[in-house]
Order: structure tokens, then sequence, then C-alpha cells
């Protein structure tokens, strides 16, 4: 089976407001094309609740349309609403006194279950409007159980699979993975990848097995860490669970995973965004250029290049070292290893089922010696940034690859705290 994860661009933003701390429509669309990047939008589900009109879901739904018909095509996947069961988000509780259509204070899975039934109709009404046939929209679950009390709203998954049937095209979950506003070690969140996607999966396949609706592919459209406390949002710490966190998502066949977010704020370095933000945002970090990019770009990277088409098993015998093993349609094979230890690891690795050519080539990345065990900088095959910055080097994409002989196996150290890309030749 070929698995595929794909980074898609996901930036809130407000119509037409070009002011530094948001970003305009026009200039996201800007962004897709400049980056190259696969979007996807997500709709003001919140005006359905909080709409004083006699239909404030046919008048939300409407809205949504009409930005499908707007963008006329250029984008493919669409998320109606965003966190809707959380008490964080507009909509979530709303006052009675000023709304007719009866809805409860606070929402309900099957309020929201019934509400996208009619965005679903409606979008897809505009999308066909405008030639887009191939428009798929998303339902947002809960990514662990909520049985119980989930910020006053319980049973999620339940109620709205139940309610919205097999109207939805995907499963839209979140998740952050280590314990929230906590200063987590490297162990703690090292030790988060491959146990909370495995649940976070489960309970989905559970939601949908209990209610007898199609199972459908699962985007896990915000993932991320977070710790905070000691930098480690843009440590190279960060940049070894991106790394795990996508290979778990190739493991459990999740469709889609977009990280949570292009660009934040610095706030002493808990700060989640990929690149550096612009100093007229008050969120830029002190000495560093304007997009310097975090250590998690560069794992990211790597990853997306020497990753192949398909994912199959690896296997270690090192508890500290994590494998992923892929192979190319053009005939490579090749392996990714996380070594989660303080140490380093001498890994001898042998490739089964497939015929080696007679060269191997890999990249190491691993941090700096600055802010352990939480470095700001990256080295890819032994070369760092600049002097007195953070991040990796600016000449990333022109390194190049250690290269050894097959004969007499392949063996590579694997420093702590650290990955190794390593691809072997066909025959």
């Amino acid at each position: 089976m070929i698995l595929t994860a794909i980074l898609p661009l996901r930036i809130i933003g407000w119509g037409g407001n070009t002011q530094s701390f948001t970003i305009s429509l026009a200039n996201y669309y800007n962004v897709l094309q400049q980056t190259n990047s696969t979007g996807l939008i997500t709709v003001n589900y919140g005006y359905a609740r909080y709409g004083t009109s006699p239909h404030p879901d046919q008048v939300a739904a409407h809205l949504a349309a009409n930005w499908v018909r707007y963008d006329k095509g250029r984008t493919q996947y669409w998320e109606v609403g965003n966190e809707c069961y959380g008490n964080w988000e507009a909509g979530y509780r709303i006052d009675q006194t000023k709304n007719q259509d009866g809805q409860p204070q606070i929402i309900t899975g099957t309020v929201y279950g019934t509400h996208f039934q009619v965005f679903a109709d409606s979008m897809r009404a505009a999308a066909a409007q405008v030639g887009n046939a191939n428009i798929k929209i998303g339902i947002v679950l809960t990514s662990s159980n909520d049985v119980g009390n989930n910020s006053g709203v319980s049973n999620w998954n339940h109620d709205v699979l139940s309610a919205a049937g097999n109207t939805a095209d995907f499963f839209v979950v979140h998740n952050y993975f280590t314990p929230y506003n906590d200063n987590s070690s490297p162990a703690t969140i090292l030790g988060t990848p491959i146990p909370v996607t495995s649940s976070m999966m489960s309970w989905v396949k559970t939601s949908v097995q209990g209610t007898g609706v199609t199972q459908k592919p699962v985007a896990m459209d915000e993932w991320n860490i977070q710790a905070v406390g000691s930098s480690q949002d843009v440590s190279n710490i960060a940049g070894l669970h991106a790394v795990m966190t996508l290979g778990e998502v190739m493991k459990n066949q999740i469709s889609m995973a977009s990280r949570w977010d292009l660009a934040n704020s610095w706030g002493n370095g808990d700060d989640q965004g990929i690149f550096n933000n612009s100093s007229s945002n008050g969120g830029a970090e002190p000495n560093a250029p304007i997009w310097n990019a975090r250590p998690a770009f560069y794992y990211m990277y790597f990853f997306q290049k020497y990753f192949g088409d398909r994912m199959v098993s690896a296997v270690s015998n090192t508890s500290d070292i994590v494998s992923y093993g892929s192979s190319f349609s053009s005939g490579e094979a090749g392996v990714i290893l996380v070594n989660q230890g303080s140490g380093a690891h001498v890994v001898n690795v042998a490739f089964n089922n497939f015929s080696i050519g007679a060269n191997y080539y890999y990249y190491v990345l691993n941090g700096g010696t600055d802010n352990a065990p939480f470095s700001h900088d990256v080295l890819v095959n032994g070369v760092g940034p600049a002097s007195g910055a953070t991040g990796g080097p600016a000449n990333y994409a022109s390194i190049a690859a250690n290269t050894a002989a097959v004969t007499g196996g392949i063996t590579v150290t694997v420093p702590a705290y650290s990955v190794v890309y390593l691809v072997a030749d066909k025959k």
C-alpha cells in the first residue's frame, strides 16, 4: 500500500485584513502559490450557532458556499469549523434569548452533526456551479476518548457521526501530543509519537464502528508539541518529534498531516512556528533573521526528500533507535533512524528482500551545544547555521550526502538526539 503524508498549509486569516497579526485571503492564495503548497480552508461554523436570524445554520452555510464560489476550484479540501467541541471556540455557548431556532446553550455533537449536513449540501452545490467536482469536506472529531466530560461536551464523536451519517468526506482531528503547558523533558516529548498516534487512530475507528458509518480518511490538520519553558518548540528535539510523528502518520495510515504553524510569536522560545515571524508583529526571535527556519523545518525537509514512495517494515533491536523503512519506485531502499537517547549508537543496517547496489548515501542531522538538551541549532552532516545564528545551514539543499560502499556492510553512527536519513543504491 502506498502511503502519503502531505504537509498542506493551513492559515487563519480574515478576508481583506492586511495587518501584521493576520493574513489576508489574497495573501493566503499567494503563499500557496509561492510555496507550492496544498491549501485546506476552514469555514466559519460558529455563526450557525450565534447568528440571530430564524435559521442561522442556513445563513452560515450560505456564507461558506459563497466562499467556495469565490475560490473557483482552487481548493479541494475544506473543513466545517475548528475544534467545535471546545469551550474556547465561538459558538460553544450561545445567548439563547437571541437565538430563534431553539438551539441549546452549550453545543452538542448532535447539533454540529445536523448542521454539518446543511453546510455540506450548500458547499457542494456551490462547488458544482464553479466546476469543482472534487471538493472534499471534513467533519470535526475528537482525538481521544470523549465519553466523559470534555469541556462540558460528552459523547462528541458518537453524536456527531450519528447525526451526520456518511455526509463527510474525511474526519478531522488535532493533536498536540505532549502534556499541556508542561516543561517536558526530551524523554517525555519523544515518548509521545508512537503511543499517542496509535491511540488516536484507535479512538477514531472505535467511534466510527460504534455508529455504523463508513470509515473515511483521517486528516490530522493540526499537530505539534505543547511543551513550554525550555525552548522545546524551537529545538532540535522538536525536529526529532516531527520525524517520528510523520513516521507514525504513515504507519497508522493517516491521510494528511498539517503541522501547526507557519509562523507565530517567539514567546521566549515557546514558539510553534516553523519560521521566525516578522518583528512588525512584535514576535520575532532576537538576533535571528526574519523567516529564519526552526530546526523542525530541516528535519521535515529531509524526511520529504529521503523517504520513498512506500513504507516498508523496519525493526530496531535497540530501544533508543526508532526506524522507518521505505522503498522507492525507482528501485532504491531507505531507512530513517531516530536516536531518542542521550548517547550515540553505532547501527548496522541490513536490507532484506531488496537487491542492494554498490553504495549507500546518508545525512546526519543533530543539535548543537547550545541550550542543552534543547538546542536551537541543527547540523546537517556537521554543517550548522552561520555564526551567531540559530536554526540550520543556509545551504542545506546543496550539502553533499555522506557516501560509503556497501561492501563489508552498512554501518552508521547515530549521535545522541539525532536522525540519520539513509538510502541504498539499487542493484
